[in-house]
C-alpha cells in the first residue's frame, strides 16, 4: 500500500487488520521477484559473479516480504551491496544493458508484476526502493507514542532524525530523476509503471523536502529561541514545496488509486502549510501601527481559520482514500495552531471590528511573502563498480549476445 506499513505487511498476513498511522507518506513499494541470472549470463560472465548477483537480488526480495519496518536498515545495506554489482550490467562496453529481464512486483496494487529488459530500469527500481525504505524509516521515527491519556509524546531527537532521513530520501529520488531516468530509452520509459514516471518521482522528491520543512517548523514551534519570522518563513517554504509537489502529481497522466491517495496527502499538507503561513504572516502584520496593518492581519487570521477547516476535511479524505489509513494525533506546529488559529481569529475580529466596518475597502487578503527554499536534498553518490567486473581473468566473448542465445536455443 502507499504507506509506511507496506513492507512489513508484504508477507501476506491477511489476518492483520491494523490500520497504519501515516505521518510521512510512502508513495509506493516495489520488490524484486526471485530470479536467476545464470541463463542470461552463462558463458559470458563468471559463475561466481552471476551467483552473487542472483543471491543479493533474491535476498532483497526475501527480506522485503518476511520482515517488518525495523529491517529497513538491513535492506538498505543489501541494496547498496547489490548496486555495486549491478553497475557492471549498465556498462555500455560490456553490452549487457538489454540482456536480462528484470521482474518486480508492486505491493500496492494486488501484486501486479512488471518485467523490463533494461539494466537501467533495474537500477532505477533499486534506488527508488531505497528512497521508499528511507521514507518508511522517517515515518517510524514519527509515529506518535500514545500515553494513557492519548496525548502525543514528541521527541526532538526523533524529529531531527526524521529530517535527516527525509533529505536522504530526497537525494535518492533526485538521483533517480537526474542520473538514471535520463539514461532509459524512450520506448522503455513508456512501459514504466506510474510510480516510476518522471512526474511522480518529482512529486515524491519535493514532498520529502516539504515534510522535512514541516519537521523544522515543528521544532521551531517548540523552541523558545525561534522568532515569528523564522516560523513564517518555514511555513511559507513548506507551502511552496507542497504547491510544487501538487502541481507535478496533478499533471501526471493515468494516476491509479494509490496515486490518488498520494495526491490527497499532498493536498492535506498543502492546506496545513497555507493555514500556518497566513497565521504567522497575520501575527507579524498585526505588529504594524497603521489601521491597514490590523485589517490585513484579521484577513489573514480569518483565511487561516477557513483553510484550517478545509485541511481537516482534506485529512479525512486522505485517511478514507484506499488503502484506509490513520492520521497521527495532532502534533508539532498543527497541535499548537489547531487551537491558536480559531482563538486568534475570534479575538482579533472582535478587537478590530470597528476598523473592519469603517475601512471596508481595505479588507483584502494580502499575498504571502516568497522565500528561497532552504532545505536541500542530500547528494547521493552511486557506489563504485565491484572490482569483479574489472578482473582480467575473464574476457567477454566476441560473439554477439543475441547470436549466442539463438545458438543455445537451437542446440
Amino acid at each position: 500500500m502507499g504507506c509506511a506499513i507496506s513492507v512489513y505487511r508484504a508477507g501476506g498476513n491477511k489476518k492483520q487488520m491494523k490500520i497504519p498511522v501515516v505521518t510521512v507518506f510512502v508513495p509506493s513499494i516495489r520488490v524484486p521477484i526471485n530470479s536467476s541470472f545464470q541463463k542470461h549470463l552463462k558463458g559470458v560472465v563468471p559463475k561466481d559473479l552471476t551467483d552473487r548477483l542472483t543471491s543479493f537480488r533474491n535476498q532483497i526480495g526475501l527480506l522485503a516480504q518476511q520482515t517488518d519496518a525495523s529491517a529497513a536498515p538491513e535492506l538498505l545495506r543489501a541494496l547498496e551491496e547489490y548496486l555495486s554489482l549491478l553497475v557492471g550490467l549498465t556498462d555500455q562496453e560490456l553490452g549487457f544493458q538489454e540482456l536480462i529481464e528484470f521482474k518486480w512486483k508492486s505491493l500496492d496494487d494486488g501484486l501486479q508484476e512488471i518485467s523490463v529488459a533494461d539494466s537501467w530500469f533495474e537500477l532505477l527500481s533499486v534506488v527508488h526502493m531505497m528512497a521508499m525504505l528511507t521514507l518508511m524509516e522517517a515515518n517510524s521515527k514519527l509515529i506518535p507514542y500514545q500515553t494513557v491519556s492519548n496525548e502525543t509524546v514528541e521527541s526532538t531527537d526523533s524529529v531531527r532524525c526524521a529530517v535527516e532521513l527525509l533529505v536522504k530520501a530526497a537525494g535518492y529520488l533526485q538521483f533517480c530523476l537526474h542520473e538514471i531516468l535520463v539514461r532509459i530509452p524512450p520506448h522503455i520509459k513508456m512501459k514504466l509503471p506510474v510510480d516510476l514516471q518522471e512526474k511522480v518521482l518529482e512529486a515524491a522528491y519535493i514532498q520529502a523536502l516539504g515534510q522535512g520543512t514541516e519537521m523544522q517548523l515543528a521544532s521551531a514551534v517548540q523552541s523558545k529561541n525561534a522568532t515569528l519570522s523564522v516560523k513564517r518563513r518555514l511555513a511559507c517554504e513548506q507551502l511552496s514545496f507542497f504547491s510544487q509537489a501538487h502541481y507535478s502529481l496533478s499533471t501526471c497522466d493515468n494516476l491509479n488509486g494509490y496515486g490518488k491517495k498520494h495526491l490527497s496527502f499532498i493536498k492535506w499538507k498543502y492546506l496545513e502549510a497555507k493555514a500556518a503561513a497566513y497565521y504567522y504572516h497575520g501575527i507579524i502584520t498585526d505588529k504594524g501601527s497603521e489601521p491597514s496593518c490590523h485589517i490585513s492581519a484579521v484577513c489573514c487570521f480569518l483565511a487561516a481559520e477557513e483553510i484550517l477547516t478545509e485541511s481537516k476535511k482534506a485529512c479525512l479524505n486522505f485517511c478514507l482514500t484506499a488503502p484506509v489509513t490513520r492520521a497521527p494525533t495532532a502534533w508539532g506546529a498543527m497541535k499548537h495552531l489547531n487551537k491558536k488559529i480559531p482563538e486568534t481569529a475570534a479575538k482579533k475580529s472582535q478587537m478590530y471590528a470597528y476598523l473592519l466596518e469603517q475601512e471596508k475597502s481595505l479588507k483584502v487578503l494580502p499575498e504571502l511573502p516568497e522565500f528561497e527554499l532552504s532545505l536541500k536534498a542530500d547528494e547521493y553518490q552511486m557506489p563504485n563498480k565491484d572490482a569483479a567486473w574489472d578482473c582480467e581473468k575473464w574476457k567477454i566473448t566476441t560473439q554477439t549476445l543475441k547470436t549466442h542465445f539463438t545458438d543455445e536455443d537451437d542446440k
